[in-house]
């Protein structure tokens, strides 16, 4: 699952290039989760680190797509940002805020699909994804590969890291969207366990280290088949 952030102020665009993305993704076998943007504040607002590819206007009425790019960038280094503008100058600018590519309206086809494919091969050679967790003392980014498991308590979210304990604000349901596609299954209500660090399952206990979590007898199955499939994609 690729997931897709598109910033875009005209409706008709926003239409054009979710369809593109969704022809793109019939041809080539991939899943998009397309989430759009009507202007550069709105995913500027309580950004997190939850996108592969950001599809962004430049010229937007509120903020335009450069600030709202350095604002990203802030917090998330990673994401791979297409500007997409009527005005091929503005573009040279990018390279402030370290954008891949851009798109010059009006938009075709083929010049669309030859950027994402060359975005898709970039996230193809990153090392990993990251979040952006806030905490007392402001934002974390933290690799998704160094959770172990995630921990709800009322509506605080407790992740824990290989390198300890990190405390935010968030539910459940709104950590598994931002983690989809990535090696983690829900072993009871309260917790999310990356399946990378499961040692054993006995009985209905998984053994993460030295962390011990009960499975619910419900999830059982469903966390066995979870592992084999985990395990098979390891090549193990």
């Amino acid at each position: 699952m690729v997931r897709v952030a598109i910033v875009e102020d005209d409706p008709v665009f926003i239409e054009q290039l979710r369809d593109y993305l969704q022809q793109y993704g019939r041809e080539n076998g991939i899943s998009f989760r397309i989430t759009a943007y009507t202007d550069g504040d709105e995913i500027v607002e309580k950004y997190k680190a939850e996108y592969d590819i950001i599809l962004m206007d430049i010229q937007m009425r509120f903020m335009d797509g450069m600030s709202a790019a350095e604002e990203i960038r802030r917090v998330d280094e990673e994401v791979t940002i297409i500007f997409i503008t009527n005005m091929p100058q503005f573009a040279i600018r990018g390279y402030r805020v370290s954008a891949m590519d851009y798109i010059v309206k009006p938009i075709g086809y083929y010049a669309f699909s030859q950027s994402i494919a060359r975005a898709l091969r970039h996230l193809r050679s990153r090392p990993g994804r990251y979040l952006a967790i806030s905490v007392r003392s402001g934002k974390v980014k933290l690799a998704v590969s160094d959770i172990r498991f995630i921990e709800v308590f009322d509506h605080d979210l407790v992740f824990h890291t290989t390198q300890g304990e990190l405390e935010t604000k968030g539910t459940m349901s709104a950590v598994e969207k931002e983690l989809e596609g990535e090696p983690f299954f829900k072993c009871n209500k309260g917790c999310l366990v990356n399946l990378r660090y499961v040692d054993s399952l006995t009985g209905n206990d998984i053994q993460l280290g030295e962390d011990r979590l009960q499975v619910s007898r419900s999830r059982k199955k469903g966390l066995m088949d979870a592992l084999n499939d985990y395990m098979e994609s390891l090549g193990v």
